[in-house]
C-alpha cells in the first residue's frame, strides 16, 4: 500500500479511540443474517453486547473466551435490529476476516495504546 494512499491522523484524533481486551463470552449467529454474529463480551468493568461480521469465517462456540480487541467508545448501532455497543477489530486477509488476538493472557478491559 502506497504512503499517498494512507490518511494520517494526528495523535490527538487517535487517543480518542478507546480500544480494550474484550473477552468473548457468549456468541450466537443472528437469525436472518449470514455475516452477524451477536456477542457478549466482558470488558473488565462491563459485559457488552457487540455484533460483528465474521459469521461466515468462524462457529460462534470456536469463539468462547477467545480475548480479543474492542473499540469501546463507538456509537452504538442497530445492525439487523440487534444493538451493537463497540467494534471487535479485526484484519482482512484474502476477504476473510480474522480476528486481532493476544498470544499472552492480558485482563479483560486493559487499554490499548
Amino acid at each position: 500500500m502506497s504512503e499517498e494512499m494512507l490518511s494520517q491522523i494526528g495523535i490527538e484524533d487517535f487517543t480518542k479511540i478507546q480500544m480494550r481486551v474484550g473477552q468473548i463470552m457468549e456468541a450466537e449467529k443472528i437469525e436472518g443474517s449470514r455475516r452477524l454474529l451477536k456477542l457478549r463480551v466482558d470488558i473488565g468493568d462491563e459485559v457488552r453486547q457487540v455484533v460483528a461480521g465474521i459469521a461466515e469465517a468462524y462457529e460462534p462456540s470456536s469463539l468462547l473466551n477467545k480475548k480479543v480487541v474492542i473499540v469501546a467508545n463507538l456509537k452504538p448501532a442497530k445492525l439487523m435490529g440487534v444493538e451493537s455497543n463497540g467494534m471487535i477489530v479485526a484484519a482482512s486477509a484474502d476477504g476473510r476476516p480474522v480476528l486481532a488476538t493476544f498470544s499472552e493472557d492480558v485482563p479483560n478491559g486493559a487499554l490499548l495504546k
